[in-house]
């Protein structure tokens, strides 16, 4: 199942985006270090331009620290970029990238040429707590849920320094589908737009291979890693129902309340720090999607090939 979700209040969002783009001078995109390929947007890059990016991966203290250091690494050599990682509670780190922004735009910063910044993410991955923590006190509400800032707001962080704040967008279409599946999982999906217990097996065939030992950790299994990683997602998961008590009448294993618990886990970091992608998974992934999307780009022009080369009836006299 491809997971896709672009509400109403996206389109607007991207509206609002290109309108302000031409007064600003460096762009924020927050990153979740725990996907920090999945959760940049595509649709960013096209809407800023050759703007001054500064990529923040944020929730780094619940993420496996030598990737992040891999993913920073990654977006650090990409030419006018910048990229940072942090914990939007800790005050004393997010004041980082207000230095990182003065540093991509030296020319900006005083009284009479304000830095002016906009900052962008996918919903959910923390742009309001992150605010709150630069202002000291709550200018952006909010939640567990995504999609809860929904319009733009304006916030002065110093007399040369201001900041906007976008809501939370993903792009149209998400071509690569392991993308899909992290971006709901890690809650930045509307709960409507995809199916929880399939979320949770996705979740569960990566975790086992790569984060056993937490598995075991959390959800006391009774089993070694390799164990763990020869197990089936199914079977994974009924062993998770029946260690936490998600169980019907009749002993079944209740595997949608399983699902909700492996990804409540993951949202609120009880399972641990871990990332969910490598770097070199990551371009392995979007170069597939990027081959599948050009065969279905071709298949769909000789389509209209075909409809074009149909002789059109003649007009009734």
């Amino acid at each position: 199942m491809a997971i896709q979700w672009f509400p109403g209040h996206m389109h607007l969002t991207r509206k609002a985006i290109v309108e302000r783009m031409k007064d600003i001078d460096v762009v924020i995109e927050l990153l979740d270090a725990r996907l920090p390929g999945s959760s940049a947007n595509p649709l960013l890059a096209e809407l800023t331009g050759q703007k001054p990016s500064l990529k923040v991966l944020n929730k780094q203290d619940v993420a496996d620290s030598a990737r992040t250091v891999a993913w920073l690494d990654w977006y650090n050599a990409r030419p006018g970029t910048r990229a940072i990682a942090l914990d939007a509670s800790d005050a004393a780190p997010a004041r980082r990238l207000i230095d990182a922004c003065r540093q991509l735009a030296p020319q900006r910063g005083t009284a009479m040429k304000p830095m002016r910044v906009l900052i962008c993410g996918i919903p959910n991955v923390g742009k309001s707590t992150l605010i709150n923590t630069l202002t000291a006190k709550r200018e952006a509400k909010t939640g567990d849920e995504a999609g809860i800032t929904k319009q733009e707001q304006r916030i002065v962080l110093a007399d040369d320094f201001y900041l906007w704040d976008t809501p939370g967008m993903l792009w149209p279409r998400i071509i690569v589908p392991e993308s899909g599946y992290k971006l709901a999982a890690a809650g930045a999906v509307g709960r409507n737009a995809y199916d929880e217990e399939e979320v949770a097996l996705e979740l569960l065939a990566y975790l086992k291979h790569h984060y056993a030992p937490l598995l075991e950790k959390r959800y006391n299994l009774g089993l070694n890693a390799s164990a763990v990683a020869a197990m089936h997602d199914e079977e994974l998961l009924e062993l998770v129902a029946r260690k936490r008590g998600a169980v019907m009448s009749g002993g079944r294993p209740n595997l949608q309340k399983a699902a909700e618990i492996v990804l409540t886990d993951l949202r609120s970091a009880i399972l641990g720090r871990l990332t969910l992608e490598t770097t070199e998974e990551f371009a392995g992934w979007l170069a597939a999607a990027e081959v599948q999307e050009q065969e279905r780009a071709a298949r769909k022009a000789e389509q209209q090939k075909r409809k074009d080369r149909r002789p059109r009836p003649a007009p009734s006299a």
